[in-house]
């Protein structure tokens, strides 16, 4: 059964239920960040997962970069799967600006803003994923 991990819980607002991942808004208004977490319990890596489920896995990295083009029109998007601290497999697609906080650097550690009103946020999001 699948369980989000409490951090991820703790750190970011539901955006959409895709076919293979829970779509997460990590809760850091400083940058446009979003966190695919597949539904596969036991799942730490990308080479975890089956063939079928890596691959759909990485069509929806390509579905939310390709939103997150379309929104923000970053000048570098950030793709990752780290798992230091949350060892669920999660992979960041965070839209990078030559002039954003972190900039040239990971946006780890590097400030953290908490959205006051996440929806219309989250409301623009499902609105791109509709279109697309």
């Amino acid at each position: 059964m699948f369980t989000l991990h409490p951090q991820l819980e703790r750190d970011s607002f539901f955006v959409a239920s895709l076919e293979l991942s829970q779509l997460l808004l990590i809760n850091n208004a400083l940058f446009p960040w979003l966190v695919l977490v597949p539904r596969a319990p036991e799942a730490r890596e990308l080479i975890d997962l089956q063939d079928g489920a890596r691959h759909q896995l990485m069509d929806e990295i390509s579905l939310v970069s390709r939103c997150m083009q379309s929104l923000f029109a970053p000048d570098k998007l950030n793709i990752a799967a780290l798992g230091n601290q949350v060892p669920q497999l999660h992979i960041h697609v965070i839209a990078r600006f030559a002039k954003d906080a972190a900039w040239p650097h990971p946006v780890w550690g590097k400030g953290n803003e908490p959205y006051t009103d996440p929806k219309p946020f989250i409301d623009r999001l499902k609105k791109e994923f509709k279109a697309s």
